[in-house]
């Protein structure tokens, strides 16, 4: 498969495609300048939300790399982006399918057994579940706006985004990431969330087989989610936790509040090692 290469700043990245799981994925490596790359150390692995892919985080990813002087990769999840398409809704065990098959396969495909995990809002949820499953892959998490359960919140702010979608410039704003996809991207996600099956989810209970440190970072305005959220983590993972509430942020603090989560993300990931 052809690879596609850039240069930013003092990273380098290829995006390509790998084939595992029973699908053929998108990923993109980064790595630091030779010179700056630190030896032994885990890769960060990015982890996007319910309609992301590798475009939507940016730049951030690369670098967050760059001042650690860490690998990283980031990758469509199966029915996102580039990635291949996935037929018919989301089960609703979506994400515990995600980080019990598809996240696992894709590090084993790119030789990755040490990992710093950073997930965004599904993501972060992700992150979760796989470091409960997989503690010999998973050196710490960090999770933006990760959810554990459903809040009457979340439904209201999947309902607005609904409308949005509907009414408003947001489908053409996908759609240069997803492209024919768009439209079975976005409802496929918002009707599985709104879906009455699934207000019953609910991952509380495996938060304590969590032993690795974990970040867990929310906006203090998150239009998804509580406090309830974040504390709720907190109280029950196993290992070393840090909570931080950012003043004046929504649901993205990575673009909201981007210099806080570099600094924090890096104080963190600098802390585990």
């Amino acid at each position: 498969m052809k690879k596609n290469l850039k240069e930013k700043k003092n990273v380098f990245s290829q995006t390509f495609h790998v084939q595992t799981a029973g699908c053929q994925l998108r990923v993109k490596r980064i790595e630091p300048e030779s010179g700056t790359r630190l030896k032994d150390r885990p890769t960060l692995v990015f982890l996007h939300e319910g309609l992301g892919c590798i475009e939507i985080w940016r730049d951030f990813p690369e670098t967050l790399c760059e001042s650690l002087g860490f690998s990283g990769l980031v990758y469509d999840r199966r029915g996102y982006g580039g990635s291949e398409m996935f037929e018919g809704p989301w089960p609703v065990n979506y994400l515990e399918m995600e980080s019990l098959i598809y996240l696992p396969a894709v590090l084993k495909e790119c030789n990755i057994d040490n990992s710093v995990l950073i997930g965004h809002s599904d993501g972060g949820t992700i992150a979760l579940i796989a470091a409960a499953s997989h503690s010999n892959l998973v050196s710490g998490i960090v999770t933006e706006a990760a959810h554990i359960f459903v809040e009457q919140i979340t439904i209201e702010g999947i309902r607005s985004a609904v409308e949005a979608f509907e009414t408003t410039s947001l489908k053409e704003k996908f759609a240069r990431y997803h492209k024919e996809h768009t439209e079975t991207i976005f409802y496929r996600w918002a009707e599985r969330w709104l879906s009455p099956e699934f207000q019953n989810w609910n991952i509380q209970s495996i938060l304590p087989k969590i032993t690795c440190p974990a970040l867990i970072l929310q906006g203090k305005d998150d239009e998804y989610g509580t406090t309830a959220q974040v504390m709720g983590i907190a109280g029950r993972v196993s290992g070393p936790v840090d909570v931080k509430l950012i003043p004046d942020c929504g649901h993205i603090p990575h673009f909201q509040a981007k210099d806080t989560v570099l600094s924090e993300m890096t104080r963190f990931i600098k802390g585990l090692f």
